[in-house]
């Protein structure tokens, strides 16, 4: 058998064994929205590693019938805890209404997944898959059409007007071999304002999509610490559209992890939209296997629109981090302001960073800039804190924040960002040699 042949087979005997382990939900509203995703997903097959956009991150671990365990991590660090907000808790992918608020907010209306889709009709229904559905072109995204299939639980939210406080979706694993797949939906309507928390471990292996449907003149922040268990596999896939003078904010933050990869994919499609994306991950290869991918696609197929995507990462102990990012300029999408920067700061000869930076401009009177750069701790600037009486562990932790910094401003609300720096520094604090 050619090898063409064979890995053809590979990917369709896989495939099979995937949808085989799995017991896939009817659904009422999402019904169609279910089929159409299953047959995608079904003519994709599952991503093999001699796929373009997955030679540098094994899915092996997406894609086999039963996940690996992974230890519990039982307690951990608050965040956000001194902002009010409305809590909504999954464990191990489980809504857990017990421990929940009550999920009434003025402008806001939130209902969960498995509840709402027992009824045939809900305002979800034209927007449930439909990001996931237009996010294959032009890189394939089987296993988000998978979870779209596949997810009995998430939320719905659709927001109205400007919410008085964040929502807040929390996370907790309580199983080692807890197997997560969440969908949540999100729509704002013109002119609302949301900011959305994600904070947690949904279980040993997740799968999480979130669609967000942004109308005009509205306004959405998301701010992703993503939890400290040390040997979880975590896919998400964030689809976004933007309507005209929208605006799209989202920050994610990883520490730690055997294998993440968060990839996000912005159609802005309305004149005057903004979406700005950005990520700071901690990776310390001490405590086992980590790798850490970002894969971020952004269209602009509007006038006057701006994006950015700033990436940073610190790595240590064979560590490994992998940035693939594309700004797509279509026709017509005159005065776009694009900008891409990926960045490692690598703290020693095991680490590794991989970066995979991408433009496409079809339109003539646009600024797009990309770059990538990987790099040691400046010496220089040690030397400077250490001769300032500054202990060199000390020095270094306030080095790598500052390397951070231009990720973590992509934080509009200063109180959110303070929290996030206290994380980070907590982090660094308990790896100090």
């Amino acid at each position: 058998m050619a090898a063409g042949q064979s890995n053809l087979a590979a990917r369709a005997q896989t495939t099979d064994a995937r949808l085989a382990g799995m017991t896939l939900p009817r659904g009422a509203f999402t019904r169609n929205a279910r089929r159409e995703a299953l047959q995608r997903f079904t003519k994709m097959g599952v991503p093999m590693r001699r796929d373009e956009y997955w030679r540098w991150s094994d899915p092996a671990a997406f894609v086999t019938v039963s996940p690996g365990a992974a230890a519990a991590f039982r307690v951990d660090m608050p965040i956000f805890s001194d902002r009010e907000k409305l809590r909504l808790i999954f464990t191990d992918g489980v809504f857990d209404a017990e421990n929940s608020d009550d999920p009434t907010l003025a402008g806001v209306e939130i209902a969960r997944l498995s509840e709402a889709d027992e009824a045939d009709i809900h305002w979800a229904k034209p927007y449930y898959g439909a990001l996931e559905a237009a996010g294959h072109v032009p890189v394939a995204r089987p296993l988000a059409a998978l979870n779209t299939a596949a997810a009995r639980e998430g939320v719905l939210i659709r927001v109205t007007g400007k919410a008085d406080r964040p929502v807040h979706i929390s996370y907790r694993q309580a199983s080692e071999t807890s197997d997560v797949t969440l969908h949540h939906c999100i729509r704002l309507e013109e002119g609302a304002e949301l900011t959305l928390l994600e904070t947690g471990t949904p279980g040993a292996r997740a799968n999480v999509v979130m669609e967000v449907d942004v109308a005009e003149n509205a306004r959405f922040h998301h701010i992703r610490p993503q939890g400290r268990a040390l040997e979880r596999s975590l896919l998400t896939h964030l689809f976004t559209r933007l309507a005209g003078g929208a605006l799209f904010k989202s920050f994610t933050l990883t520490a730690n992890g055997r294998l993440t990869r968060n990839e996000a994919v912005i159609d802005i499609a309305g004149d005057g939209a903004t979406a700005h994306i950005a990520g700071a991950t901690l990776g310390d290869g001490a405590d086992g296997d980590f790798h850490h991918d970002d894969m971020v696609f952004i269209t602009h197929d509007a006038v006057g629109c701006e994006s950015r995507q700033v990436f940073k990462k610190v790595l240590k102990n064979g560590a490994q981090g992998v940035f693939q990012g594309k700004i797509l300029v279509k026709p017509g999408a005159q005065k776009t302001d694009g900008y891409q920067i990926s960045q490692a700061l690598l703290l020693d000869d095991d680490s590794q960073f991989l970066a995979k930076p991408e433009l496409e401009i079809y339109a003539d009177d646009v600024i797009c800039s990309h770059g990538s750069t990987t790099g040691a701790i400046d010496e220089t600037a040690l030397f400077y804190l250490r001769s300032r009486g500054i202990p060199r562990e000390d020095a270094t932790a306030l080095l790598i924040v500052s390397f951070l910094a231009d990720a973590i401003a992509e934080i509009e609300d200063e109180v959110l960002a303070a929290d996030v720096v206290a994380r980070l520094e907590s982090w660094l604090a308990r790896r100090k040699k």
